[in-house]
């Protein structure tokens, strides 16, 4: 899975932002750069890093040897979880998982190497493992 080699700061503060903002449509990330088909994001939410590793690894098996996959996105934001069965207080929970807040219009994954109804049923098939609706794009 992926996770930062070292961090700055263990804990980061709980972000606060309204709907609006989440919907706001992205505005760097959102062309396919590697490949000649991508997988972008057309809803708000956070990915999990065991979340990017599932779609990956569903990507590379349905799409064989010859394909090549880019992952466009890094989880590099802790988030916090207070164990089970544990009292109100006695401060904020350890970290627990890495996520990515993705916003629409990023590219998530690309592929290239196969041919478009391979890299297609590849890409929506890693699509059905993630929290966002997707669609497919080409270059």
């Amino acid at each position: 899975m992926l996770f930062p080699k070292k961090v700055k700061h263990r804990k980061w503060q709980t972000a606060r932002l309204s709907e609006a903002k989440l919907a706001r449509p992205e505005t760097r990330g959102i062309t396919v750069a590697f490949g000649a088909f991508g997988l972008k994001a057309e809803s708000p939410s956070r990915i999990a890093a065991n979340q990017i590793e599932a779609a990956r690894r569903v990507m590379q098996r349905s799409a064989g040897k010859t394909a090549k996959v880019w992952i466009r996105i890094f989880p590099d934001r802790p988030v916090t979880q207070k164990a089970a069965e544990v009292p109100m207080g006695k401060g904020k929970g350890d970290p627990d998982r890495y996520v990515f807040e993705v916003r629409p219009g990023r590219v998530l994954f690309e592929i290239d190497g196969v041919e478009e109804a391979v890299a297609r049923e590849a890409l929506r098939k890693a699509g059905c493992k993630l929290p966002v609706k997707t669609r497919i794009v080409t270059r």
